[in-house]
């Protein structure tokens, strides 16, 4: 079911899909599986980084809410017989402090639209309608594309006579499609995976902890309902995991968890090591090398105490010739 308030999304998905194939179409053939596959993991890199703000500004609320769990954790304890007291000290607390518990979910909340216009725009292709902008040359040309020997526009319950109509093998296809939906499900997984764990040493006393475990293990079941997406979809939908695995480890590597030390103060570890010092080990020291170094105290001098002189006797106050 199309939802009419999103045409002008969907027709921006479709000419930016058109503008990416074109561009790929100079080097590769139209019809070509690569072509189109390059196209969608390209459609959904363009994607991630125009919401990319919207994650910097989950993770810096996350952040706030990291370094607000000491005191939550209090407030907890000193309103643990009254649950609604405490859930209003703790929201003013978050308020107070410009935190957004619900700022995690600001990236899923864009990415939606966009997918729904993918899929949207794939779902035409499959039916064989040029609608949203799209060419009825452009449609041809992703009804003719393979990636792996399946179909662009095939589903794993696609019928036989459709796949073959596409002139593929259906049981090549839904091979592919199987495999597809599986890596779909393990990123899945690792994704949430990923999140959960953070959230979890951050808050280890979350009353939510026993359903962000859950949610752990179920999330993979929601794959299964992409059996029924396009593999384009699919293609679409495993890209960007595997772009949110990468981008949250980079995060969470650049911002690691404060521990608490032996004498109960806060300390922030060193941020770990990035890539490229690990690929380039001696570039990040010469970096080092290269910062200014604190200069070394200067030694205390010594107080050289002067000791008086003995004057003669002669010369003594109080002192008489005799």
């Amino acid at each position: 079911m199309e939802l009419s308030f999103l045409e002008p999304l969907y027709k921006a998905v479709a000419t930016v899909i058109a503008w990416i194939h074109g561009a790929y179409s100079v080097i590769i053939p139209p019809d070509n599986g690569l072509n189109w596959a390059l196209t969608i993991i390209t459609l959904t890199v363009l994607m991630r980084l125009l919401i990319f703000p919207l994650f910097l500004k989950q993770m810096r609320s996350s952040k706030k809410m990291q370094e607000l769990a000491p005191k939550v954790q209090e407030l907890r304890k000193k309103y643990k017989n009254d649950k609604q007291r405490m859930n209003q000290e703790v929201m003013k607390l978050y308020q107070t402090a410009g935190a957004n518990p619900l700022g995690g979910c600001l990236p899923i909340v864009a990415q939606f639209p966009i997918f729904i216009s993918v899929f949207t725009v794939l779902r035409s292709i499959a039916e064989d309608k040029a609608a949203h902008g799209m060419t009825q040359e452009m449609v041809d040309s992703a009804r003719a594309a393979h990636i792996f020997g399946a179909p662009v526009p095939a589903t794993f319950f696609t019928s036989a006579h459709d796949i073959q109509a596409f002139g593929a093998d259906p049981i090549m296809t839904k091979i592919v499609l199987g495999i597809f939906v599986a890596i779909s499900s393990t990123t899945t997984f690792l994704t949430v995976r990923q999140s959960v764990q953070r959230s979890m040493a951050q808050m280890p006393d979350n009353p939510m902890a026993q359903q962000q475990k859950i949610l752990m293990y179920i999330s993979p079941l929601f794959a299964v309902f992409s059996l029924n997406f396009a593999l384009g979809l699919i293609l679409y939908w495993v890209t960007t995991n595997l772009w949110t695995l990468g981008q949250q480890h980079w995060f969470y590597s650049r911002h690691p968890m404060p521990v608490v030390d032996a004498k109960g103060n806060v300390v922030q570890p060193e941020p770990k090591p990035g890539l490229m010092s690990r690929i380039l080990p001696g570039k990040a020291a010469a970096k080092q090398a290269d910062a200014p170094q604190d200069a070394p105290p200067a030694p205390e001098q010594k107080i050289i105490r002067q000791q008086p002189s003995r004057q003669p006797r002669s010369k003594r106050t109080g002192s008489k010739k005799s």
